[in-house]
This record gives structure tokens, C-alpha cells and sequence, in this order.
């Protein structure tokens, strides 16, 4: 069993293929469920949306550190070239930021539903915005490092294997 974890496969991971992507999906999908949620049940006044809004941020504040965890081990395991490091680099100052950020803000989150469950702030609105916002500049890192600069693909783990990339 701990020679599973002691070999690399072709992704240059020990495990099949990389999991943050995985994870991460998941916190991308609660956070912009969230936010759709706030929006439409402040525009309907259906406040049970509020409550979902609710549990998605509070989930997707616990799994932005699983997707956090993983992403910084498959970074270290994808041995990124100079071209891609400052993306990277980007990618966790920002992925490191944003769990900071979503704790923020669930814990406001938490104070509004606390003091009434029926209404919802415009000013949180506008923050959710923002943290839309930040989310996909991230997504949009994240895919760079994948599409673009081809982290913990095959043909790129081979050529910096083979001292190809720098």
C-alpha cells in the first residue's frame, strides 16, 4: 500500500488523476448557486431561498479548504515550468485568499439569517457580486494552468521529465 503512495502514474500524481478540480467544482457551483439564490429570492421575496443560499456557503466555506489542500499537494507533484509559475503562483495567493474571503462572508451570512431570515441586505448583495466575480477570475486561472500551460498532463510531465521546459 505504501509504495501506492510513494509512485508517481503519468499525471505525476499517486492517485489516478488530480482531485482538486474535483472539489473545487463543487465550491464554484455553491458559491454562484448562493449568490443566484440571494438574488432571486430578494427579487420574489421568497425567503426560502435564503435559506438555501445558506448551506451552499456554508458547505462550500468547508470545501474550499479540501480543495485547498489538494491543490497546493498536486501543485508541489506538477513541478510547474517557469512560463506557468507566475500563473500559479496567481491562482494560490487568490486560492488562499478566497477561503478567507467565503469565511467572511459566511459568517456574515450567518449574523443576517441570525437576526432575520427574511430579509436580506442589499450591501451582502452586492458583496456576493463581488465574490462572483473573484471566483471566476480564479476559474479562469485555474483553467490557464490546465489548457493553456497543461499541468499534470501527460505530454507535459513527460517533457519536463525529460528537461524540456523550464
Amino acid at each position: 500500500m505504501l509504495e501506492f503512495f510513494t509512485s508517481l502514474n503519468d499525471h505525476n500524481l499517486p492517485y489516478p488523476d488530480t482531485l482538486h478540480p474535483i472539489v473545487v467544482h463543487f465550491v464554484i457551483a455553491m458559491v454562484l448557486f448562493a449568490f443566484f439564490c440571494d438574488v432571486v429570492g430578494y427579487l420574489t421575496r421568497n425567503y426560502r431561498l435564503y435559506e438555501v443560499s445558506w448551506w451552499n456557503m456554508l458547505f462550500a466555506t468547508a470545501s474550499i479548504f479540501v480543495a485547498i489542500i489538494f491543490g497546493q499537494f498536486e501543485a508541489g507533484l506538477a513541478q510547474p515550468y517557469n512560463a506557468a509559475q507566475p500563473v500559479l503562483n496567481l491562482h494560490t495567493i487568490i486560492g488562499w485568499s478566497l477561503s478567507g474571503i467565503l469565511a467572511a462572508i459566511t459568517g456574515w451570512r450567518y449574523v443576517i439569517r441570525s437576526r432575520n431570515p427574511e430579509k436580506m441586505p442589499i450591501p451582502y448583495l452586492g458583496v456576493g457580486l463581488l465574490l462572483t466575480v473573484l471566483v471566476c477570475v480564479q476559474v479562469y486561472l485555474g483553467d490557464e494552468l490546465v489548457w493553456v500551460y497543461g499541468l499534470h498532463t501527460v505530454p507535459v510531465v513527460e517533457a519536463v521529465k525529460e528537461g524540456l521546459l523550464q
